[in-house]
């Protein structure tokens, strides 16, 4: 947990920026002062039985935050005619729901009605990150819990097929920045994905090559022998990075050697801004870190829920 100290300056530097009237870091300071405590304590329980679930509760929080904002729309059940949010495509390999339920339960018990899902959720990536060993950052509170959640919605989610304009635009009308682009992207340096994600990489890339060319090719002969044409085992994929269970830089070394698996992370190449920031994260540590955390406390800052759900799986 050492890995702290060295960013002590940016965390406070970072925990006063102004993220709108409504959330702020003393949010539940008076009404529910344990919620932090709770929420980390869920979160090591977890990641010490299932090193999966930082990766997974940070992966939620970003396709929570990229549909209505930040309301905990994601971690709603779907009814017999109505598919909710977690159940469109992009979101089906989505797991450790059960995290933030837990999490909730304990918050009720000490604060009934007070503290939101969408809250919990953001509390729970930040500790996911650190647990990481990543930085550790003050996150702004007072979000309120949607009511609405559509799988169709789903498809708002950037793609691993986006190219750089595509993503640039996804980002934009979020208003976010290339540089958030960037830095929120080196979230894959966490978890592993399917091969359906990065297939189009490795199988009738294009009408002229079968494999993306911009792939290095031992990295895609590895890839295609995990997920053959045809009989791909169920569940087959690979690792985000070499690390996957360590929050670091790695992911943008990667990039530059052609040994990442989405198009939409080798995107990042391809504008000379979004290639300068990923040598320069490459290349510092504490640069990414410092970007990261900015840009996380801009993103999850996008919010527009109602209420505070007393179960964060149904609206009151």
């Amino acid at each position: 947990m050492a890995v702290m100290v060295p960013f002590l300056s940016f965390i406070l530097i970072f925990s006063l920026v102004s993220v709108g009237n409504s959330l702020s870091s003393n949010y539940y300071e008076k009404t529910c002062p344990h919620l932090e405590s709770i929420v980390a304590q869920a979160v090591k329980k977890a990641t010490a039985s299932d090193n999966t679930a930082p990766a997974a509760l940070l992966r939620m929080h970003f396709h929570d935050c990229f549909v209505r904002g930040c309301d905990a729309s994601v971690l709603l059940n779907s009814k017999v005619k109505h598919k909710a949010e977690k159940d469109g495509p992009p979101n089906m390999s989505l797991h450790a729901f059960y995290v933030i339920d837990n999490a909730k339960r304990e918050v009720e018990d000490s604060c009934p009605g007070v503290v939101s899902c969408a809250d919990i959720l953001a509390l729970a990536a930040r500790d996911a990150v650190f647990l990481s060993g990543g930085p550790y950052w003050d996150v702004p509170k007072g979000r309120k819990d949607g009511r609405v959640s559509k799988a169709s919605e789903s498809f708002q989610l950037p793609a691993p097929t986006f190219n750089i304009s595509q993503l640039q635009k996804n980002f934009a009308q979020r208003g976010l920045s290339l540089e958030d682009l960037v830095a929120l992207s080196g979230g894959h340096t966490l978890g592993f994905s399917h091969c359906s994600s990065f297939r189009n990489r490795i199988q009738n890339f294009d009408a002229k090559h079968d494999v993306d060319p911009s792939l290095n090719p031992s990295f895609a002969a590895k890839l295609k022998s995990i997920c053959p044409v045809k009989n791909t085992p169920k569940n087959a994929g690979s690792t985000m990075d070499t690390s996957a269970t360590t929050f670091d830089n790695t992911y943008y070394k990667l990039i530059l050697q052609g040994k990442v698996l989405f198009s939409s992370d080798q995107a990042l190449l391809t504008t000379p801004e979004t290639k300068n920031l990923v040598s320069k994260f490459a290349a510092s540590e504490g640069a990414f870190y410092r970007a990261f955390v900015k840009s996380m406390i801009k993103m999850s800052s996008l919010n527009g829920g109602q209420e505070v759900r007393r179960d964060c799986r149904a609206v009151n």
